[in-house]
């Protein structure tokens, strides 16, 4: 498959981090400034890149969840005693992303960098007047400043957050809704991600899906979520 062999393609829809970008090394930083708030203990980078991508909540939920089962528990910070552990962790998760996303947010771009191959594909995208949106499930703002602070947000037609729509991806809604902005076919557009929820999705909406081996898909091999063709970079497209 090569970009210019696609002549229905009317439009590239793109997953933001492990796809467009390295930002876990700034989500990891966030996350742990946000633990040490909590009196909770730092966790490594190789979790974190294991834990990102299937939005902020559950990101918090996986960290909660490996410390619950290590047996750390940490104070809920204002809060009454709850009935039971769920409510328990539920609370301890509402508090840590609610911190997570205050350091996130004030530290968006520090280390994160595009991939190779990425700014190149997207000038060709551009070449052959294909509409490009981005579909992540981080949630906007700290999306658009991630784009914005690598001089990449003004490429893309459309930027869609976890947060713009009801349900995040694997769920087709996101990729239905910029279907629908671009009044497009699901044949007409591509979707390229790096994990299963960038695959289901686009599935499920009737598209053609690209995985890419670099990104962060939850320790599985991206291959395993039968995507409708693997590449180790954009450049293989051109």
């Amino acid at each position: 498959m090569k970009l210019a062999e696609l002549r229905d393609l009317r439009a590239v829809f793109f997953d933001l981090d492990g796809t467009l970008v390295d930002s876990a090394i700034d989500i990891y930083h966030a996350m742990n400034a946000a633990l040490a708030t909590l009196g909770r203990p730092a966790v490594s980078e190789a979790q974190v890149r294991c834990w990102v991508g299937r939005g902020a909540p559950q990101l918090a939920y996986c960290v909660i969840k490996h410390q619950h089962e290590q047996g750390i528990t940490a104070p809920v910070h204002g809060s009454r005693p709850q009935a039971n552990v769920h409510d328990s962790l539920q609370e301890q998760q509402h508090q840590l992303l609610e911190a997570f996303l205050n350091h996130y947010e004030r530290h968006v771009c520090v280390e994160s960098r595009i991939y190779d191959g990425v700014e190149a594909f997207i000038q060709a995208c551009q070449s052959q007047n294909l509409k490009l949106a981005c579909i992540t499930n981080k949630p906007y703002q700290p999306a658009h400043d991630l784009l914005q602070a690598l001089d990449l947000l003004s490429p893309f037609h459309l930027l869609l957050g976890g947060d713009s729509v009801t349900h995040k991806k694997p769920h087709p809604m996101s990729l239905q809704h910029a279907l629908h902005y671009f009044e497009l076919e699901p044949h007409q557009a591509l979707m390229i991600g790096d994990s299963r929820n960038d695959v289901e999705a686009a599935h499920a909406a009737g598209m053609q899906c690209v995985a890419l081996t670099y990104g962060y898909n939850h320790g599985e091999p991206v291959a395993d979520c039968n995507p409708d063709l693997v590449l180790d970079s954009l450049q293989q497209l051109l």
